[in-house]
């Protein structure tokens, strides 16, 4: 059990490290944005990147295929693992009306 929550963090920093690389290179201003990690169950984890509103289409791309290049990255990645991996990419606007705000 040991060995699997070792793999399971390793999994989840070396997903969040790209990803954190990725969005500063492609948004304008990564000073205001956030990533959160939440481990869903077992083996499957939801990335959450909430951005300023102008950087979301940035990071989403023309026709999604921005977002959909690099969900596919980390689609395959967790699979090599065995981990199943999700990723939304929203403003803080969009974050607060979730939340009710």
């Amino acid at each position: 059990m040991r060995g699997k929550v070792f793999a399971m963090e390793a999994v989840t920093q070396n997903l969040k490290a790209f990803l954190q690389y990725v969005a500063v290179h492609l948004i304008e201003d990564p000073s205001k944005a956030t990533l959160k990690v939440a481990e869903l169950g077992p083996n499957k984890l939801r990335f959450k990147l909430i951005l300023a509103g102008s950087d979301v289409a940035l990071m989403i791309g023309r026709n999604g295929f921005t977002a959909s290049a690099i969900r596919s990255l980390m689609k395959v990645a967790g699979e090599k693992v065995g981990v199943q991996v999700s990723l939304l990419i929203h403003s803080h606007e969009e974050e607060a009306q979730m939340r009710g705000a």
